[in-house]
């Protein structure tokens, strides 16, 4: 079938118009033998071949149709309703891309307003924006917001190292050239004691994480009372999932909230994509980047939703804007938008309480086996490092190959101390049956050779 509808005036037309006499003048650039067609492309298929090719693929990746898995470090295998992929589905949401006119996009800007309300409920903060591209770009647009709070007068930002490793990496990679200092994370080993005596009156903003990223749950109120002392902000990236059991940041006296959405009815899908939230106190709420919708009345007295607080060309403004963020995962934020709102705050904390008591029974079933040893100094979530006899990678393909089981987070890629520990996730999806498999091969891969 041919696809391209220009005609062979039309093709002539452009050409003119760009002042070339043929088609082949535009790929002069380009060596000849990487042109078409010289490129060794394989024969057209047909839709069915096509599909067969891809279907076949698909087949190589492992996923959770046909693999335990107890891979987390910040994305989790949590169950998503039916219910939240029909709603998506919709064209009214699906095709929808932002709502400019809101006397046209009232439904889109309601679910808006739910996934803001829901988020600054769990975060325990006073408003939410519309969403991000993932939590790693909320926290560096947290780091943003801190910056320009501090008007130029502190250009410090304290990283945990318990921050996830790709989360730090992004904020330095988003704020480089801009004069920002990072510090805090080099060593991979401060403490809350270490993090509290770097401030001084350059730190803007210290970034901590609740739970942190190897699982473990800290409490932060002294650690605000210093920061805010100190004339600071503090921010704590955090998993949402946790927050139908524990208590939110905001009690802590967090500033920012911020952290990935993927948990609430987004499959893993192999990366992406998914919703970055941020939360804060009403005091920063000009200073976020992204949408964010506000509840009014129409005319006639109806309540009526509309994009608030900040016009469009906020993000067009180059150097000027607060943030260069020009859209949302609208449709990723609706799916957490519905998941939030088919559990209700009683269906999200039993899935937590699921997720907590599963992560324990692994934890203590995985503490029996002869080499292996659990951190469990700190309490912890549904997460918890585990120091291994042998090399991860080698005992993770050993679960992969022969139990069909995808093992945990190698820590020794991001910390180099951390060589032989594995971080282990436990979710409401893994049965004790699995649970059980996992202890078993971790067992048998101690006593290989």
């Amino acid at each position: 079938m041919a696809y391209v509808p220009h005609t062979d005036a039309d093709r002539k037309a452009m050409l003119a118009a760009i002042g070339v006499d043929d088609l082949a003048q535009l790929f002069e650039a380009v060596p000849e033998a990487f042109r078409f067609p010289t490129l060794d492309i394989p024969a057209a298929l047909s839709e069915m071949e096509a599909a067969w090719e891809l279907q076949a693929l698909a087949e190589a990746n492992a996923s959770g149709k046909d693999h335990a898995i107890f891979l987390g470090a910040g994305t989790y295998n949590h169950y998503s309703p039916s219910a939240v992929n029909h709603m998506l589905l919709r064209g009214e949401f699906y095709t929808a891309y932002t709502p400019y006119q809101p006397e046209l996009s009232q439904g889109t800007l309601q679910a808006i307003f739910e996934w803001q309300s829901m988020i600054a409920q769990l975060a325990g903060m006073d408003v939410a924006n519309a969403s991000h591209y993932d939590g790693a770009t909320s926290l560096a647009e947290a780091v943003t917001v801190a910056i320009q709070h501090a008007r130029g007068k502190r250009d410090k930002v304290i990283l945990s190292p318990s921050v996830h490793p790709q989360y730090r990496a992004v904020a330095r990679t988003y704020h480089q050239g801009t004069g920002v200092r990072f510090v805090g994370d080099r060593s991979g080993f401060a403490t809350i004691d270490d993090l509290i005596d770097m401030l001084d009156e350059h730190t803007a903003l210290l970034v901590v994480q609740y739970p942190n990223f190897f699982g473990q749950l800290e409490d932060f109120t002294r650690l605000a009372e210093k920061v805010h002392s100190a004339g600071a902000l503090l921010c704590i990236v955090t998993n949402p999932m946790a927050l139908g059991l524990l208590k939110p940041p905001g009690q802590f006296g967090a500033d920012i909230v911020v952290g990935e959405g993927q948990s609430l009815g987004i499959p893993l899908s192999f990366g992406g994509p998914y919703v970055g939230f941020f939360a804060t106190r009403q005091e920063l709420v000009r200073k976020i980047a992204g949408r964010i919708v506000g509840e009014t009345v129409d005319q006639h007295g109806r309540r009526a939703y509309v994009m608030t607080l900040r016009p469009r060309e906020q993000d067009i403004r180059r150097e000027k804007a607060t943030s260069n963020i020009c859209t949302n995962q609208g449709l990723m934020a609706l799916a957490g938008c519905i998941y939030l709102a088919l559990m209700g705050k009683h269906g999200l904390r039993r899935i937590a309480e699921l997720c907590y008591h599963k992560a324990h029974y692994a934890a203590e079933r995985i503490t029996e086996v002869p080499g292996y040893s659990v951190n469990m100094h700190l309490p912890f979530f549904n997460e918890f490092v585990v120091t291994c006899p042998k090399p991860v990678a080698d005992i993770n393909k050993l679960l992969l190959d022969e139990y069909s089981i995808i093992g945990g987070y190698d820590l020794g890629q991001d910390y180099p101390a951390r060589g032989g520990q594995m971080l282990v996730a436990v979710t409401e999806m893994n049965t004790r049956t699995e649970i059980d498999d996992l202890v078993e091969a971790l067992d048998e891969a101690a006593q290989r050779a």
